[in-house]
Formats: structure tokens, sequence, C-alpha cells
């Protein structure tokens, strides 16, 4: 079996990213616990951990088909693969539409991951979320990320 060329690598890891993004805008909370949960999510580890808390934490609007009316932009991915091990550093931005709130962006930030590969494929170690400026995030979150 030959090795992957390196820009697979990176591509197959990029795809986590944004696929991160995609089940998050989905309100795939559940796809998110998978998703992450061979690795540790901010300290949170396990699949079912990791749901629980994006369940505990952001709205979803059912007449949106349980969305969180988000869009999580993964942006300027930076990703160094070293063996079976990789890092990648990103940054992002949420932009929300509600009936009530018009189009914003509502939190800005950067993701640090690092991720394994097995015989299945890539998949997310850690992933640790460096929130860097906060707009009005009251229709998203279910607490206050200005509060300590």
């Amino acid at each position: 079996m030959t090795a992957a060329p390196p820009w697979a690598d990176k591509l197959a890891i990029t795809e986590l990213l944004y696929r991160y993004a995609e089940l998050i805008d989905a309100g795939d909370f559940d796809g998110v616990g998978e998703l992450l949960g061979r690795g540790s999510f901010m300290g949170v580890a396990g699949a079912d951990a990791i749901a629980a808390l994006f369940v505990a934490t952001t709205r979803r609007y059912p007449e949106s088909g349980n969305t969180p009316r988000t869009r999580h932009l993964v942006l300027n991915p930076v990703v160094v693969v070293d063996g079976a091990g990789a890092a990648a550093r990103s940054t992002f931005c949420v932009v929300q539409q509600t009936e009530t709130v018009a189009l914003q962006p509502i939190v800005v930030g950067r993701y640090a991951d690092t991720f394994t590969r097995d015989d299945t494929g890539w998949h997310f170690a850690t992933r640790h979320v460096d929130v860097e400026m906060v707009g009005d995030t009251s229709a998203h979150l279910m607490f206050d990320l200005n509060r300590p």
C-alpha cells in the first residue's frame, strides 16, 4: 500500500473542519458529537457528552428545521501533517439571522485543532475555541459569552 500524497491528508483534515460547520449549522448536534467524540471539545470528551453540551448551550429554531439559523464560516485553515498526527489552526466567523434578528456577525475567533489518523482515516483529537470578538449572541446561545 502506498502512502497518500501530502495534499490528500491536508484535504481530508480541511474537510473535517468544514464538516463541523455544516453539522452545527444544520442543528445536527448528535453529528457534531460523533465528529468530535473520538477526542475532546474544550475538555469535554465522548460523543454523547459533546452532543449534550451543544443541546444545552445552543438555541435551535423549529420553524427552520431545528437549526440555529447560523452559518459558521471557517477561514484561513493552516494544516501541518506529521505522520499519523496533524495540527490545524483556522479562524471562524459565525453569522446569524432570525425572524427578529437582522443578518449579522455574532462571534469571531480561532480554532486550534489536533488530529490523529488510524485505519478509518483522520479524526479530531482535540478542538479548542478561542473567542476573540462577540456581538449579540442572545438569539444563538443560552448563556452570555460576555460574562466570565
